[in-house]
């Protein structure tokens, strides 16, 4: 079995519970949080999720705008995204901070799995979707905290063959 780990950004703890959730529904037990780990870590794993909240007019979360990409190596390594955002306040930059990660760990080699469709979500733009799908699992805990669970486990279901 591959190393399997999460690693997430979270301000307010919101994206925290979404990844402490799906690592329980996927049965990984490393997770770390992107502001207390550091590159060599994250380059000991073969398939990791990785999570961030979205702030402001469509940024990263601080622990990972401040963090150096350069020294993350995910070439040929399968990759999972999931995001935290607001579609009704920020219906215009939903989940990009997902998208900023989709863009830099794609330009570096990562094989990245987990799309998902937009259907049942409610939102002007996102650069979290490309050809018509969020690019992983988007999350609303502000506005649609009702639909998390059940959209984590859709979600785990997808890429569970992924993160075997």
């Amino acid at each position: 079995m591959s190393k399997v780990c999460i690693v997430y950004g979270s301000s307010m703890g919101n994206t925290e519970e979404a990844a402490n959730l799906i690592a329980n529904k996927l049965g990984v037990d490393d997770v770390y949080n992107i502001g207390q780990t550091d590159a060599d870590t994250i380059n000991g794993y073969e398939k990791i999720i990785f999570g961030t909240s979205t702030w402001g007019s469509g940024d990263l979360q601080d622990e990972w705008d401040s963090f150096d990409f350069d020294s993350i190596d995910v070439n040929g390594k399968t990759i999972a995204l999931f995001g935290m955002g607001d579609s009704s306040s920020y219906s215009d930059t939903y989940c990009n901070g997902m998208g900023i990660l989709f863009e830099k760990f794609s330009a570096k080699g990562a094989k990245i799995v987990g799309a998902v469709s937009t259907d049942g979500y409610t939102f002007d733009e996102s650069e979290a979707v490309k050809d018509g799908k969020f690019v992983g699992l988007a999350l609303d805990a502000d506005n649609e905290s009702d639909k998390t669970e059940e959209r984590i486990s859709n979600w785990v279901e997808q890429i569970r063959s992924d993160f075997a």
